[in-house]
């Protein structure tokens, strides 16, 4: 390697949530400092959900972020639940995936088209493409607010839903609008292979860098797990959902108002990559083909591929909210009593959140008044694995021009379409 000096110093990253920088300083071909820091001030909803009654937990968590307010919603009310040991109908679960598909199909098709599409376009954002890729910017607008609508149909609107409950729904969508829905699911399932055509003809822009890392992803027997299932590591075998803390060890570092986590390596990677890691053999026909079509192949370590994983998974989400809505009507929607015993209990529950493992742990005491709460977000889980990476690319690239090597640092970072706003849960206290 030839002496190189170069100065990358990103402040606050452009086309992800919340506020990140990148800083790599090298000197004479010596890396000094590769950083992914997160600045972000940081949130308090642990605290601040102490005191309050079990009937405001899902309402007050749903805040932690706008873009996955569903997950958080529904990780929340299954956590009461499982410290009330209620279990939920049938319907309220099917209803709940439905919904869940829902969050899933709209934060890909805005991180993937949007934020994602432009780097591999050669653009700085999505508004150049207005004119030169018409068509394509047009099917993503429509594909986002189908799934909004989806959203607002069995949710009661498109952030921080107000129909689900605790052990069940306060409103229950029209029969009449779910069928109309599905007809426009069927349709929009070619509007998702236009966009894995317009994917596929600049896949070869995606850049060719590979870490082996260990994933982390909800798993069952019944499904691809996105709603329900034990927690899956693709190095250290499967454990219940409450038993958590044994795979997810956060920590602190230096750099971040976001802790770090790790398991069995010195990071882990959470959300669709990890997911199709390791749950690939059950996803639908139509998204192991645009999977193929695209290239991409389990186990996958190349994390610019996460995007194409959303992707895929968008397909899998409106092919399985068909198959759901089917289930719906051909049992049919029947309202059903809110019946709920308060006690006392400790309550865990995990979601995949588009983003990956979203953890609500709460404790009550005998009133119903949350005493305790821990609440591990997927992007906090994946810093780490965005630090490891980075430090692997960095001597990669070092041969490159300084704003080539700038772009793909910027491009690693959005490939995790990191939620940094909702990760920073730590502060910094220095007595005096």
């Amino acid at each position: 390697m030839k002496s190189v000096d170069v100065n990358v110093n990103v402040h606050h990253l452009t086309r992800v949530e919340g506020h990140g920088n990148i800083l790599l300083d090298v000197k004479n071909g010596d890396i000094e400092k590769c950083l992914w820091e997160v600045v972000e001030a940081p949130r308090f909803f642990e605290a601040f959900v102490r005191g309050r009654k079990w009937d405001e937990m899902q309402t007050i968590t749903s805040r932690i972020c706008g873009i996955c307010s569903i997950s958080h919603s529904l990780v929340s009310l299954k956590a009461t639940e499982a410290a009330f040991g209620i279990t939920p109908s049938e319907q309220t679960v099917l209803l709940r995936r439905l919904l869940d598909h829902g969050e899933n199909l709209q934060s890909h098709v805005l991180h993937a088209c949007y934020l994602v599409l432009p780097d591999l376009l050669g653009v700085g954002s999505v508004f150049p493409l207005i004119e030169t890729h018409t068509d394509a910017v047009l099917t993503v607008a429509k594909m986002h607010r189908l799934a909004n609508e989806l959203c607002d149909l069995v949710g009661g609107r498109t952030t921080h839903p107000v129909s689900v409950a605790v052990n069940g729904f306060t409103s229950l969508p029209d029969p009449k609008a779910l069928a109309g829905f599905r007809k426009r699911l069927e349709d929009s399932l070619g509007d998702l292979q236009a966009l894995a055509d317009v994917l596929a003809s600049v896949a070869g822009n995606i850049p060719a860098f590979e870490r082996e890392t260990e994933y982390l992803a909800l798993t069952s027997d019944e499904c691809y797990a996105l709603y329900d299932g034990d927690i899956a590591s693709s190095d250290a075998g499967t454990v219940p959902a409450d038993r958590y803390l044994e795979f997810v060890h956060e920590y602190v570092v230096q750099q971040s108002t976001a802790k770090h986590s790790k398991n069995v390596r010195d990071s882990y990677m959470v959300g669709a990559l990890a997911r199709f890691n390791v749950n690939h053999e059950q996803l639908t026909d139509g998204a192991k083909k645009v999977a193929e079509q695209l290239g991409l192949k389990a186990p996958c370590h190349n994390p610019y591929m996460i995007s194409v994983a959303q992707l895929v998974e968008c397909v899998h989400s409106v092919e399985e909210s068909i198959k759901l809505i089917d289930v719906l009507l051909d049992r049919g929607l029947e309202p059903e009593p809110l019946d709920i015993k308060v006690k006392a209990g400790k309550g865990v529950a995990v979601i995949e959140a588009p983003r990956g493992l979203l953890i609500h742990d709460y404790e009550y005491d005998k009133n119903g008044v949350c005493v305790a709460a821990n609440c591990v977000i997927p992007t906090n889980q994946n810093h780490g694995n965005i630090q490891k990476d980075m430090e692997a690319l960095a001597p990669t690239i070092l041969d490159k021009q300084e704003k080539e090597i700038e772009l793909l640092l910027e491009m690693l970072v959005r490939a995790y379409d990191p939620c940094i706003s909702c990760s920073a849960h730590l502060l910094r206290v220095r007595r005096k």
